[in-house]
């Protein structure tokens, strides 16, 4: 009877992991959809701001053009979605701390949280540093080497498919920092191997920035010179907040469901 009440239990306990689960998942989905609704009137404006790096750029007689039918609706309302995307993210990542907290020892919670805004900041701070200095850089170096009476025109889908992969390869970057402090709080590293491991850095660093961005040195340089301070400052933060929990300081029984 005893084994049945525990069978029992168990299952209940999973079924309502899922059903809060499940209505995590959906408060986060209905969040995007809430700001996508409200950036759809201004889906033309977003994508006029960013495309104002390569307009500013632009020589005389060059123009955005639509070589589809459907891609002055459809590509702004693609870009309406990864700007909503981005800005529900910290409700998004909200719904998943507070799935997963009640499962963490009380000292995961206090790594756990820091690591979750630090992650979400670095990835916003990388998709700034992508739209304020990186594409400007880049499109007044390829617009300069066009040849000359020749006529640049970009069409609107695949501009918006290469400023979002640039957003999402700087962004991605900067996370290193948070990768690292992971993986020295698993134990995988240490601060000492990774100091060791500096000039393998430097050339992985240089290999991710060539197969990430534009074939030109200069947006490659963008990508690989911060990632290397990327990766000494996540040494730096690996030293002090990644060190592993004192015998007797963390909590000896695993957290109730």
């Amino acid at each position: 009877m005893a084994a049945s009440d525990s069978e029992g239990g168990s299952e209940q306990s999973c079924l309502s992991h899922l059903i809060e689960l499940r209505e995590r998942l959906l408060k986060a989905v209905a969040a995007v959809l809430i700001v996508l609704v409200a950036l759809i009137p201004i889906a033309n404006r977003l994508y006029g701001w960013l495309a104002l790096p390569l307009i500013k750029h632009l020589p005389q007689g060059g123009t955005m053009i639509a070589t589809e039918i459907a891609s002055p609706f459809l590509t702004p309302i693609k870009l309406a979605f990864f700007v909503a995307l981005i800005i529900a993210m910290p409700f998004v990542l909200y719904q998943l701390w507070a799935f997963v907290a009640p499962g963490l020892y009380r000292h995961e919670k206090r790594l756990a949280l820091p690591i979750l805004l630090s992650a979400m900041v670095l990835f916003y701070v990388g998709c700034a540093f992508a739209y304020f200095l990186v594409l400007p850089a880049v499109f007044a170096f390829l617009t300069g080497v066009a040849p000359d009476r020749n006529a640049v025109q970009q069409d609107l889908e695949p501009y918006l498919d290469f400023v979002l992969v640039l957003f999402l390869a700087f962004g991605l970057c900067f996370e290193l920092p948070v990768v690292l402090i992971i993986l020295v709080t698993l134990g995988v590293v240490t601060p000492e191997q990774l100091r060791k491991s500096r000039a393998y850095a430097i050339v992985g660093a240089f290999v991710v920035a060539a197969v990430l961005t534009p074939p030109d040195v200069l947006s490659q340089m963008m990508l690989a010179i911060p990632m290397i301070a990327l990766y000494e400052l996540g040494i730096f933060a690996a030293r002090f907040l990644a060190r592993p929990p004192e015998a007797g300081a963390t909590d000896s029984t695993p957290p109730t469901a």
